[in-house]
């Protein structure tokens, strides 16, 4: 699947995203939209109406906005998976309390998901760290999409604080891994792909 981010999103707009379903891809629009309940339900049900397979808005919004979001969507769309971006990979245990939150990342994580689950959501985004744990607590066919992905041949972390390999990220239990930086930035991108599929293929099943 492709994902499409804010920044190529802004770049290149709808007609981009449309091409990539007209090539055969499956879209990831990453748009992570977040406003009230209202907007952000147009918003998705104008993404879901691109031929997408995913798309995913912010957890915090709460309740009504993710419930809002999936139900535009899918009317939209049938089909169409909403997801939840619960904490950014970037934030840390020092961030959230600058945040004013008293929990941990993993505990704000947990009670993100489970306000996404309540909603009707398919699946939420979180990092490696939270994964063994949102399996748990969240089985199939509930999507775990776990960006963070940094294989250990791909150097320098950049912003991102919570992360794993992409067979850690498998035998852990997600469904999906989003990979960026270690592909795109690659002297050779298509055999960092390759050297990332050969790695899911490899990894072990979840033990949970």
């Amino acid at each position: 699947m492709m994902k499409v981010g804010s920044e190529l999103f802004t770049a290149a707009g709808p007609e981009l995203v449309r091409n990539l379903g007209a090539r055969g891809h499956g879209v990831f629009l990453d748009l992570k939209f977040h406003d009230i309940p209202n907007t952000v339900a147009g918003a998705a049900a104008a993404s879901a109406r691109l031929g997408i397979a995913m798309l995913d808005v912010h957890a915090s919004g709460g309740v009504a906005m993710m419930r809002a979001a999936h139900q535009a969507a899918v009317e939209a769309a049938p089909g169409v998976r909403v997801i939840a971006v619960t904490l950014l990979t970037s934030l840390d245990q020092q961030d959230v309390a600058r945040l004013g939150l008293t929990c941990s990342p993993g505990e704000q994580v947990l009670r993100l998901a489970d306000m996404a689950a309540e909603a009707g959501l398919d699946g939420v985004v979180a990092s490696p760290a939270e994964v063994v744990e949102l399996r748990r607590r969240l089985p199939p066919p509930f999507l775990l999409v776990v960006p963070g992905i940094r294989p250990a041949w791909a150097g320098e972390a950049g912003d991102q604080k919570r992360l794993a390999t992409p067979g850690e990220a498998i035998a852990a239990g997600a469904d999906f891994i989003v990979v960026g930086r270690p592909i795109t930035r690659a002297p050779d991108p298509r055999e960092a792909a390759l050297r990332v599929i050969e790695e899911i293929a490899s990894a072990e099943s979840p033990k949970i």
